[in-house]
């Protein structure tokens, strides 16, 4: 009979407690379905701004999970913080956990950092060429969250960490439409200046590769004690660049001995810029 009556009061007891807790109960289930709707409502309107940036599918979905767990995350919180529930020790325990996470994962969460910036940013995609004031250069082949895969002029494949390549100064040559060409060439005194000029701008205009605007240019450079320097600049379309460079100065060559063109010590020197 005493075990009856123990269970009675328990129960009674539960009965007041859960009404006293059903008005909490109850705007904690509507702040869970208004939350919901919320977040579906936020996650499309994300996904709708990352096709509208053409951000990479990769990062678009993973950028996407990691909002929703967040938001999911904060909603039963406050869910849970209505309804009378204690979430101090919890939060807590997440925080520490994340301190550690990131303080061991430093270098990795740079890099995904910068993978993030260039995937959504896109200073370069598969198939450019580009060199950064990181030390890499070389066509691009894959693009990860953590490391940028590039093939070097010596076919060798680099690994380029993405925080490092985010954060440095990066040229994309096949982004330009056109390149600059220009070489260098130590001539004597004794050389006519106006007569190599001409030669010199022959052999460029009769190159189709070499455009005429920008038009090419020959002028005096430094003037040193033994010698002086004559530079040669012209243009040429991205994908004509490399064989217009290697004919032009092979010509160069030939012409300037034609012209009787004197060499202190028989020697060019080619320079490339964009």
């Amino acid at each position: 009979m005493n075990n009856m009556n123990k269970i009675d009061d328990w129960f009674e007891r539960l009965m007041d407690m859960a009404v006293l807790k059903l008005p909490s109960i109850f705007i904690g289930i509507i702040i869970l379905v208004i939350g919901r709707y919320i977040i579906r409502f936020a996650i499309k309107l994300i996904h709708r701004r990352f096709e509208r940036r053409n951000v990479d599918v990769s990062i678009r979905s993973f950028v996407t999970s990691i909002i929703r767990f967040v938001l999911y995350t904060l909603l039963i919180l406050t869910v849970a913080n209505t309804m009378g529930i204690h979430t101090t020790s919890f939060i807590a325990i997440l925080s520490a956990f994340g301190l550690a996470v990131g303080m061991a994962l430093q270098g990795s969460l740079s890099n995904f950092a910068g993978g993030v910036l260039i995937l959504i940013f896109r200073p370069f995609e598969v198939g450019d060429y580009i060199d950064s004031a990181n030390g890499s250069s070389g066509t691009v082949n894959n693009i990860d969250l953590l490391y940028t895969t590039l093939t070097n002029d010596d076919g060798i494949q680099v690994f380029s960490p993405n925080g490092t390549l985010a954060n440095s100064v990066i040229r994309n040559f096949t982004k330009i439409t056109y390149r600059r060409m220009q070489f260098t060439m130590n001539v004597s005194y004794d050389t006519k200046v106006q007569g190599a000029r001409e030669a010199i701008l022959q052999v460029l205009k009769a190159d189709d590769r070499i455009v005429a605007s920008p038009a090419p240019t020959v002028i005096v450079g430094d003037l040193t004690d033994a010698y002086m320097q004559l530079v040669v600049r012209a243009w040429a379309k991205r994908e004509n660049y490399w064989a217009a460079r290697a004919d032009v100065a092979e010509n160069l060559r030939a012409v300037v001995e034609e012209k009787n063109v004197i060499f202190p010590q028989a020697s060019i020197k080619v320079l490339s810029q964009d």
